[in-house]
């Protein structure tokens, strides 16, 4: 878990590192123990005569400003990685429309008793999901998803206790 202070530290540091021109708002950082997430927020495109029309214009632009910034992205990448040892991912967000570019997915082991096993088996022989993996991944998602207020709740209680446990004795 990162503490309060040191995400304020990443924050700054890519407020004060990132473009102006490159965000309409800040960016939007999310850190765990191996990637720190950089979404951008862009201005909006002009709307199109259509719903389908604005979301392929907001997809073009997307997919332009990745490949307009791809050097200068990496620049702050690695700057960002030897300070933090974190890899770092990009993304944008334009209107209703977001992007991750090569973010991780972390292999992630764990034993799971029967009935666990069994709840995964039942969702790779539905077609919901490919693999126990994939399966695993859809009810973390699904957790996430239903959960959201909690986990915020439970993530700010963790946080406040790394804040605690910095300022105590070291070891």
């Amino acid at each position: 878990m990162i503490t309060k202070e040191a995400m304020e530290r990443v924050r700054g540091w890519f407020a004060g590192r990132l473009p102006q021109d490159w965000q309409e708002s800040p960016a939007d950082l999310s850190v765990d123990r191996d990637e720190i997430v950089v979404t951008l927020n862009l201005p909006d495109v002009e709307a199109g005569e259509s719903e389908a029309e604005t979301a392929e214009a907001r997809a073009g632009r997307a997919s332009a400003f990745r490949e307009d910034t791809r050097e200068q992205r990496m620049a702050i990448a690695r700057e960002a990685q030897r300070r933090y040892e974190r890899t770092v991912s990009w993304g944008v967000r334009i209107g209703d429309h977001q992007e991750l570019w090569t973010h991780l997915a972390a292999p992630t082991m764990t034993r799971l008793r029967q009935p666990q096993r069994q709840v995964l088996d039942t969702l790779v022989d539905a077609g919901v999901a490919r693999s126990r993996a994939d399966a695993l991944a859809w009810c973390v998602r699904l957790v996430a998803q239903h959960e959201d207020d909690w986990l915020t709740e439970l993530r700010e209680a963790m946080s406040q206790v790394a804040d605690v446990r910095s300022k105590g004795p070291e070891a």
